[in-house]
């Protein structure tokens, strides 16, 4: 990621985890207020803040999202990373942006 405007569009954006999408162990998520039909949207959303702070949220019976994990992020050579204390269904408790663009994002999970 790089530049201001990469910045404001990641934190500016709720993220939807599309695991239809999903390939080689990474995660794909789309802008949830983009083109994603009801059908295919998951129980799975991230947001990111100005101060750092990354937020994993994930629906319920009722379909309402609610907040199940928080913690920091960081910005480096190598990118956004972060880590969640609760592992994924897949194990994966460090998360890394490896592709950011408009609409889209693909996080590395180890």
């Amino acid at each position: 990621m790089s530049g201001a405007d990469d910045r404001r569009a990641l934190v500016g954006t709720r993220w939807v985890h599309v695991d239809g999408d999903d390939a080689a162990g990474d995660a794909v998520f789309h802008d949830a207020a983009g083109d994603v039909p009801l059908s295919r949207r998951p129980k799975e959303f991230l947001e990111f803040s100005d101060d750092g702070t990354v937020r994993l949220f994930a629906t319920g019976a009722d379909d309402r999202a609610q907040e199940t994990a928080r913690t920091n992020w960081s910005e480096d050579a190598g990118g956004v990373q972060f880590r969640l204390k609760v592992p994924d269904a897949r194990g994966a408790t460090i998360y890394r942006i490896v592709e950011h663009g408009p609409g889209r994002l693909v996080i590395q999970r180890q």
